[in-house]
């Protein structure tokens, strides 16, 4: 009997917890966000370039979004 309700109690629980730290973000704490130290990646611009080198390249394989035979060429 205490199986049957530890199971439900348990994810409840777990469910609550997860949800608690949802949180909408307000307008004045958006500038915080915005700081570089937050962004995803550090140096975006030769992140772009060697995405889209790679893209051009592996192409052929189907992995990448960008056209081009897989020789580099567009």
């Amino acid at each position: 009997m205490i199986r049957f309700l530890l199971v439900p109690t348990t994810a409840l629980l777990l469910c609550g917890a997860g949800l608690a730290g949802c949180t909408g973000v307000q307008p004045w704490e958006r500038g915080i966000l915005a700081k570089p130290h937050m962004a995803l990646e550090r140096y975006p611009l030769p992140e772009k370039f060697t995405g889209h080198n790679h893209g051009s390249r592996e192409a052929a394989a189907g992995t990448g979004s960008a056209g081009g035979g897989g020789c580099g060429c567009y």
